[in-house]
């Protein structure tokens, strides 16, 4: 279409932008899933065991696509150092895109947020098809980040693209984008290059495109995130090991301890038995256990856990997992008393209370309940805050309206028991900036798992979401 940019100056402007970008959309949405395709190709795992090169092949080709759109004054690819490290031979971060393009007439500037980097494919045989070989099947298309979270890179592109058909490239409305490349790994960097990069990135509402929907038919707009704490926790109650037989019944060996241990931080119904953490107080859609056991996979007689609402259960009350045991495997298992084991506690922190604190109260209840006097080492502390988010600005207001208009159907507000931690950060750093979680992925996009899939039909409805939702910024005078 490509026509001339006039500020939307009534509802008949509106709407007929609207019908632009839906029809722009459509008919760009066979390359954009080609671009897609491309993406998910590159295996851009940013853990530390992987080629870091496939990182870097990824940012080159995510900084492609974004040029490619011609309407930003820079595009860059960016690192920053990770943590305290300071000076020359400071270990940096993994590459991420940058770009913007300044607000004109009073509009709004826009930040979009996605990240290219990926988890893990895990074991080959646990897919159905190869993992960076993307694969239609169906209505969906299979492969590692087909959802999470390049799916989310190419809605930012996609609907700037459908926006730039529409209106031309001299909108204006004013843009940033950050595509991180180490969120899958902790997002290590992520501190410093907002302080870096404040001016480039500052903007009046955030868009982090790394969530969910509500299902295939319902968007949703992500209005409560669970934080994270996670350690390791060292359990020894002998010196060295010693003959089972010997001694067995007689001294505690270290599993005897942490099982009896970690079985202390639940009750019998599996509810959370740790003082001082908190719930928060959040209004859930109908949601019941039949929902819950098809999503999850939950085993014929295996029962839920907890107590309360079961998506209470998920986004505002905490949970604590045990990740990872290293001990003997039980092919090497010889008939000995372990001095030693370690685990990997993995807790999920209610919306409202501070990470610390949740951290303070979980080692204070393991120290309080050791059995036998057992020694208890803590390290590898990872933190992340959980986030509420303020729903009555102007931002959520207009994203509202762009998902009802896309998909039909008015978004549910939702939480999710997993952790942006990073949120934390963007909000300390850009305290006046409205932040809207959004997302292309469904209850069936095993995100993370064997087999990730991205619907087609949620992907397409997402982008139209989001380039309906710039159209109705740029139409915007000032903070109105």
């Amino acid at each position: 279409m490509n026509e001339s940019h006039t500020a939307a100056g009534g509802t008949s402007d509106l709407l007929s932008t609207s019908d632009a970008l839906r029809g722009a959309v459509e008919a760009a949405f066979p390359s954009t899933i080609a671009d897609l395709t491309h993406l998910v190709k590159i295996p851009s795992v940013s853990w530390a065991a992987f080629d870091p090169a496939q990182v870097e092949a990824s940012a080159e080709a995510v900084a492609e696509l974004v040029r490619g759109l011609g309407v930003f004054d820079l595009v860059e690819i960016r690192r920053a150092a990770i943590g305290d490290a300071e000076g020359a031979d400071a270990p940096l971060g993994k590459p991420a895109v940058v770009a913007r393009r300044s607000a004109r007439n009073g509009r709004p500037t826009v930040l979009l947020y996605a990240h290219h980097d990926v988890q893990p494919p895990g074991d080959d045989e646990d897919w159905e098809s190869t993992p960076f070989e993307p694969t239609m099947r169906g209505d969906r298309l299979y492969g590692r980040g087909a959802a999470d979270d390049k799916a989310g890179v190419m809605a930012h592109i996609g609907a700037i693209r459908a926006l730039t058909e529409v209106l031309g490239a001299d909108f204006d409305l004013g843009i940033a984008l950050f595509i991180e490349g180490e969120e899958e790994s902790g997002s290590l960097s992520f501190a410093n290059f907002l302080r870096e990069n404040r001016d480039l990135l500052e903007a009046d509402a955030i868009v982090v495109a790394d969530s969910n929907n509500w299902d295939i038919e319902t968007p949703a707009l992500t209005v409560a995130l669970r934080g994270a704490v996670a350690f390791r926790l060292r359990i020894s109650t002998l010196a060295h090991a010693s003959h089972s037989g010997m001694f067995g019944g007689a001294v505690p060996d270290a599993m005897l301890a942490a099982v009896r241990l970690l079985a202390t931080l639940h009750d019998d119904d599996g509810s959370v038995a740790v003082d001082g953490l908190t719930s928060a107080d959040l209004e859930m859609p109908a949601y019941d256990e039949a929902q819950l056991r098809t999503e999850t996979g939950l085993l014929d007689g295996v029962t839920p856990i907890g107590r309360g609402e079961i998506l209470s259960r998920i986004w505002a009350q905490p949970s604590i997992t045990i990740t990872g045991i290293d001990a003997p495997t039980v092919a090497n298992a010889s008939n000995t008393l372990v001095p030693s084991v370690a685990v990997r506690v993995s807790a999920r922190v209610a919306p409202g209370q501070r990470d610390v604190d949740a951290l303070a109260a979980i080692r204070s209840h393991l120290e309080q309940h050791a059995p036998f006097g057992a020694k208890l080492e803590f390290d590898a502390v990872e933190l992340g805050n959980p986030f509420l988010v303020d729903t009555s600005g102007w931002a959520v207001a207009e994203s509202n309206a762009a998902m009802a208009e896309a998909w039909g159907r008015e978004p549910v507000e939702i939480g999710v028991g997993g952790s942006i931690p990073f949120i934390a950060e963007l909000v300390e750093e850009f305290p006046s900036a409205q932040i809207l979680v959004t997302g292309v992925e469904d209850p069936e996009s095993r995100a993370h798992s064997p087999n990730e899939s991205l619907h087609l039909g949620v992907f397409q409805k997402a982008l139209l979401s989001e380039a309906l939702f710039l159209a109705r910024l740029d139409a915007r005078n000032g903070d109105s």
